[in-house]
């Protein structure tokens, strides 16, 4: 099928105004092209207009970096996904001394090592600042036990970058770039802010929903030590590229050979299953990758965000076809889900399912077997009856404690296990928020926020 490129630009430019996207690009692989588009302003102060070229952060779509890097040294025999993680960085340790010893590189890859994943913590700017920070994590508290549930961990993602260091004697952003950018020809994609300055990039904005929102007050919050779990900046055109190369069967355009056939293969291979299907859109996950499953058509992706962007990339393998998707504020998930609909479905014959939303007539659920205290890293979830309804309260504890007051949410049921919260940002599933409750391994309840798992301590 021809790609209508001034359709579909139409379309992008009125779905970009009606959600109040300032700026946004859009990259399009189908039948071995790739098609760019950009519409909007990268800066609502400036008026500095999107271009194809620009370039946008990437948040957590950088653990897709992350991992094809440590996939190639493992396919090379010098890594072994399934040893435990001590046996190359003797350094690496959590709370838990038996977890320690545990805790492998495959269950980094697919977030079931129960590493947390917001600890963020500043080394600095020099070369040695992922060494400073696996140093800095030791001691950190689980999540939940290793290998008893997927919970979605960027701490896991900086512990891999620090394993690519020790392995290849490069600093991770020099690894990145000798080993997978430089090999693709990926030149509109960098890790650190001063390489931005080269090219058109994209300020965030925040803002209340349904208002054009205003510029953030910083560009970048995140320390260098983030780059292997959220700091890649790139265009819309150099992600499908990458996607490419896990379409080709981890060949270049050139020929060149970055994957093997097998591994490319092995990192979309389902690990484990995923109980919060929305947050991310995920049924299960691989070794990096996030995976879907639309009606029997399988995919491949991953969401990321940063301080007011979000980035979206979608890949159909049967169809060949990667859409990336570049914002800087407003209701970018909205903007995400209306137009890749689209998209996915006419160019791959995808029916990509609806975001989360409560029935009019919402089920009646009982509630006692989920009442209680659910913990995990820095965070306190009680979950309660309000005047004959279900309630959350999510709090912020110990090292994160002033990260924001606690949130009142209103949980309106879905299923016995699935509920709606209220008050959701543009990077949650559309219009709410997903709570949702399931069990770890070892028959413990949890409950998932964010993709994040805490079990029921009380």
């Amino acid at each position: 099928m021809t790609f209508d490129l001034a359709h579909w630009q139409a379309r992008f430019d009125e779905l970009r105004a009606a959600h109040h996207v300032p700026g946004a690009t859009l990259a399009v692989l189908t039948e071995g092209t790739v098609h760019e588009l950009a519409s909007g302003v990268l800066h609502r102060g400036t008026g500095v207009e999107a271009t194809t070229d620009s370039v946008f952060q990437l948040g957590s779509i950088a653990k897709v970096y992350t991992a094809t890097l440590v996939m190639q040294l493992a396919e090379s025999g010098r890594l072994d996904l399934d040893a435990p993680v001590v046996d190359v960085l003797p350094e690496f340790a959590v709370a838990d001394p038996e977890a320690t010893r545990a805790i492998t590189t495959r269950q980094l890859l697919s977030h079931t090592s129960g590493l947390t994943c917001d600890f963020t913590h500043d080394t600095g700017r020099g070369d040695d600042c992922l060494a400073r920070y696996v140093e800095a994590a030791r001691g950190v508290a689980l999540d939940c036990p290793p290998g008893t549930a997927v919970s979605y961990s960027s701490v896991g993602y900086n512990v891999l970058g620090r394993i690519v260091e020790v392995l290849t004697g490069l600093t991770w952003d020099e690894a990145l770039k000798q080993r997978l950018l430089a090999p693709l020809g990926l030149t509109q994609t960098m890790t650190l802010p001063e390489e931005a300055l080269a090219f058109r990039a994209a300020m965030g904005h925040l803002g209340e929903p349904g208002q054009d929102p205003d510029p953030a007050p910083a560009w970048d919050l995140m320390p260098r030590s983030a780059g292997p779990y959220g700091r890649v900046i790139a265009s819309a055109a150099d992600v499908v590229r990458l996607a490419r190369l896990h379409l080709d069967g981890g060949t270049a355009p050139d020929g060149t050979r970055v994957l093997d056939p097998g591994t490319v293969a092995a990192m979309q291979r389902r690990e484990i299953d995923v109980p919060d299907k929305w947050t991310v859109s995920a049924d299960g996950w691989g070794l990096g990758w996030t995976l879907y499953d639309w009606d029997g058509i399988a995919g491949f992706g991953h969401d990321g965000a940063s301080i007011g962007q979000y980035a979206y990339l979608r890949v159909v393998p049967q169809a060949g076809v990667a859409v990336a998707l570049l914002t800087n504020g407003g209701a970018a998930r909205k903007l995400y889900g209306t137009l890749l609909r689209e998209l996915l479905a006419e160019l791959a014959g995808v029916r990509m399912p609806e975001g989360l939303a409560p029935a009019a007539q919402p089920p009646v659920v009982d509630m006692a077997p989920l009442v209680g205290t659910y913990k995990r890293e820095g965070v306190v979830i009680t979950v309660s009856e309000r005047d004959g309804a279900p309630h959350m309260v999510y709090e912020f504890v110990d090292g994160m404690k002033d990260f924001s007051p606690p949130l009142d949410i209103d949980l309106v049921p879905v299923s016995r296990t699935v509920f709606a919260g209220t008050g959701a940002g543009p990077s949650f599933s559309e219009d709410w928020m997903p709570v949702v409750f399931s069990t770890l391994a070892d028959g413990t309840g949890c409950v998932y926020v964010g993709m994040r798992a805490a079990p029921k301590a009380g």
